[in-house]
């Protein structure tokens, strides 16, 4: 119930991240180039905005298995050797998360307590950068949810698109005729 609710929650706050860097990116190349005159702030807003979008997205990029990986070896081995692999990596994985959680805590820390604000907008640099440990915390729990669909045998892997084996499929299905009109001017 708690899982399906987040589940809703990051999707929405990464859906409206992303229209809200649209619009403002957007709003500021109108600024810019029509009425001569940028927004000060639109910048930052904007690369703080593009980094809660990549954090809230790597965690439902693993959730939907939407990660680009190198699995060629991996897909070779038999489901147990492939379910120790992947085992493996995200361990590797937590490792990574679990350092740039305690680390980004350390620094959300440091920033509140010296009363830094950001350049450009008259915000604390402590609740801007407050998605480093909500993005790490989000990507431990997929970690931990793929990792216990592993041990529950499943899955046996990340579950990585295959764009390469996607590409040949939607080849196959086009129609020869179609690759001559492409060339023809």
């Amino acid at each position: 119930m708690i899982v399906r609710w987040l589940n809703k929650l990051e999707e929405t706050i990464f859906s409206a991240l992303l229209v809200a860097m649209v619009l403002l990116v957007g709003v500021e190349v109108f600024y810019r180039f029509v009425l001569t005159e940028g927004i000060n702030w639109a910048q930052e807003a904007s690369l703080y905005l593009s980094g809660w979008f990549v954090l809230f997205g790597a965690s439902w990029g693993v959730k939907h298995g939407a990660h680009i990986g190198v699995d060629v070896l991996v897909k070779k081995l038999p489901r147990g050797g492939r379910r120790i692999v992947t085992l493996l990596a995200l361990a590797v994985c937590l490792t990574y998360c679990v350092l740039i959680l305690v680390g980004s805590y350390q620094y959300l820390q440091l920033t509140h307590m010296i009363g830094i604000e950001l350049q450009d907008i008259p915000i604390p640099k402590w609740q801007a950068t407050l998605i480093l440990p909500i993005g790490m915390a989000l990507l431990i729990l997929r970690f931990v949810e793929l990792g216990w669909r592993i041990i529950k045998n499943e899955t046996d892997n990340f579950g990585f698109s295959d764009e390469g084996e996607e590409s040949l499929r939607l080849a196959e299905q086009r129609n020869p005729e179609d690759y001559d009109q492409e060339v023809r001017p």
